[in-house]
């Protein structure tokens, strides 16, 4: 949908997975790694190759994987890392575990960023803003950097000095018919419960 060098495609992989007690970004949704399905679904919908912000046990994929910068930091971190390493205005950046994201949602949740005269896009859901399913603009990258410098962590605060547009759920909520277009991965029961809806069968 939106070409080269306008925007970039990024997922956050490599947390700490402490509730899931294993690498969510290797964890398999119809025999496909999910790190490996988020970044098809970035590329789908920028484009361009995407990459990987983690590990080096994500390099086997095909895909550039860039180390954090700012490692034990959390998310805010890798956006940081996102804003240095692209060269595009735009980054889409999603998490690894959010396996009920769609090309079309994607697709509109980049126009509206496009069009904004703001440093960021995040939905907003019931609990608050979605920033691991979001748009960063390159101009906010100092603004977050020195916020991890002074040590923030929360990503919301990090963004707190910079210009944010939130998308309420009116805005989203035609792309979710399910209600689940945000709900992500965290625990063996969530996991489970994916498995079922994408294949149809639990684990055995």
């Amino acid at each position: 949908m939106e070409t080269v060098r306008q925007v970039a495609g990024f997922v956050l992989a490599g947390g700490e997975s402490s509730r899931m007690g294993r690498d969510k970004g290797l964890l398999e949704l119809d025999g496909e790694p999910l790190v490996a399905r988020a970044a098809k679904l970035a590329e789908s919908v920028t484009g361009v190759p995407a990459a990987i912000i983690g590990g080096a046990a994500y390099a086997t994929f095909g895909w550039r994987v860039i180390g954090d910068d700012f490692p034990g930091s959390g998310p805010l971190g890798g956006i940081a890392t996102v804003l240095r390493a692209s060269a595009a205005p735009w980054n889409l950046v999603v998490a690894c575990d959010l396996p009920y994201l769609t090309p079309e949602w994607l697709g509109f949740l980049i126009a509206r960023a496009r069009a904004s005269e703001a440093d960021a896009v995040l939905p907003m859901n019931e609990l608050g803003a979605e920033p691991l399913c979001a748009m960063y603009h390159m101009r906010g990258e100092q603004a977050i950097r020195d916020a991890l410098e002074r040590g923030t962590r929360k990503v919301t605060d990090g963004l707190a000095s910079i210009r944010v547009e939130y998308l309420e759920r009116g805005e989203w909520k035609a792309f979710d018919s399910q209600g689940l277009l945000f709900k992500n991965m965290n625990s063996p029961a969530d996991y489970e419960e994916a498995r079922v809806r994408f294949t149809g069968r639990a684990k055995r």
